[in-house]
């Protein structure tokens, strides 16, 4: 018989401004200790040197996190100009330099490749899974990593400033799976400059806003007490990628038992994913065919 799982059936987002140093995990693991939840996770990973949003679902919110993970997201960062390292950041070993440095219109120019669908090769140190192992691993190892190209979405690259002759300092909006390190390491290689990530800020995670998220020294002052459960946003924020229809008491009822439920009419299109909700609560996400919702995801309210 499975371990019943220790904690408070507790659900909802919690939007950490995650600081550097800490891995993604850490957070996630002490938001759980800090509200007492039985289960959490987060959607999308931050490096451990990087800040910002993080925003961490709890119980049921949980079934949302892969429509934030899909969903766009804001970065502002600074590349490091004449220099690469083995992992694309400053936490890495220098491998390459030069004394050469583009100017602000040379850059500007080579921002314009880096827009809409490209194709982006992840760092060697990274979570990319080869054969069944972490990148990372492999190349901590040793091991002469080769990753595939995979496409990326970037919706926005701008150059924001020109701190010094050796620093740039960018904002990249993008899709799903991006890595910021791979963007200043490839930027830095079309500007014949070499370039690796000197310090990375995530603004915006779908919904989810850096301005209004928690500090872990706010959770940590709060743990255990009702004055944290306040800040929890509610489950249904992880949706608001997709469109939502509502649903009568029965079509709810039908919905929560993992059968197709009836939904008001909408401009939804058949075949298209949604979400159905009953007195402004979440009951299920799942495809619309004619006047009826067939759930893939149900949430216990």
């Amino acid at each position: 018989m499975a371990r019943k799982r220790k904690g408070r059936d507790i659900s909802g987002w919690l939007v950490v401004d995650k600081p550097a140093g800490w891995t993604s995990n850490a957070v996630v693991n002490k938001v759980r200790w800090a509200l007492r939840a039985k289960k959490a996770g987060h959607a999308g990973t931050l490096d451990p040197a990087a800040t910002g949003v993080l925003a961490v679902a709890l119980g049921e919110a949980t079934k949302t996190v892969p429509y934030v993970t899909d969903a766009l997201k804001a970065y502002v960062f600074t590349v490091r100009l004449g220099q690469a390292t083995n992992t694309d950041d400053a936490e890495g070993e220098v491998i390459a330099q030069s004394d050469l440095r583009p100017s602000d219109e040379e850059i500007e120019a080579a921002l314009a490749d880096f827009r809409g669908e490209i194709m982006q090769v992840p760092p060697k140190f990274s979570a990319v899974r080869i054969d069944g192992e972490r990148a990372y691993k492999l190349a901590r190892g040793g091991e002469d990593v080769e990753i595939a190209a995979r496409p990326l979405w970037v919706e926005e690259l701008t150059l924001l400033s020109r701190p010094d002759a050796d620093h740039v300092e960018l904002e990249m909006v993008c899709g799903k799976g991006g890595y910021v390190r791979a963007i200043a390491r490839d930027l830095g290689e079309a500007l014949g400059c070499h370039g690796h990530v000197s310090a990375l800020r995530r603004t915006w995670s779908g919904p989810f806003d850096a301005e209004d998220a928690v500090s872990m020294e706010l959770i940590e002052e709060l743990a255990g007490s009702e004055a944290l459960d306040a800040y929890l946003r509610p489950l249904e924020e992880g949706l608001a990628e997709l469109p939502e229809l509502a649903c009568t008491r029965e079509g709810a009822t039908r919905l929560s038992h993992g059968n197709p439920g009836m939904v008001l009419a909408s401009d939804v299109e058949y075949g298209e994913e949604a979400w159905a909700s009953f007195e402004g609560k979440a009951v299920a996400v799942g495809i619309y065919r004619a006047g009826e919702l067939h759930p893939s995801r149900v949430f216990r309210n």
